[in-house]
């Protein structure tokens, strides 16, 4: 997962929230809690970067704690917040 590319699912709403945010999935009606900034940082990135990988060091997550947000992404892929991305291209050009 941490090498592929990723999106938010269209079918997701990010609400901020003092400790991160809360993640409304509209089709099954889940609720989650991103519970620290940095994820939610991580996951709005997603499709502004080549891969998992490039999100998370954007987002300024410290190598050694890129397995633990790969685990919580992949809680979030399973949910169907996140999608794998149909182009590895990233969605926004770089200037």
């Amino acid at each position: 997962m941490i090498d592929e590319p990723w999106t938010l699912s269209p079918s997701v709403a990010l609400r901020p929230e003092p400790f991160g945010a809360l993640a409304y999935h509209f089709g099954s009606r889940r609720l989650t809690f991103l519970k620290t900034p940095a994820l939610v940082r991580v996951v709005r990135e997603l499709a502004d970067h080549a891969d998992v990988r490039s999100a998370l060091t954007a987002a300024g997550v410290p190598a050694g704690q890129h397995q633990a947000y790969a685990a919580a992404l992949a809680g979030l892929a399973e949910a169907d917040m996140i999608r794998p991305r149909v182009s590895a291209a990233p969605a926004k050009e770089e200037r």
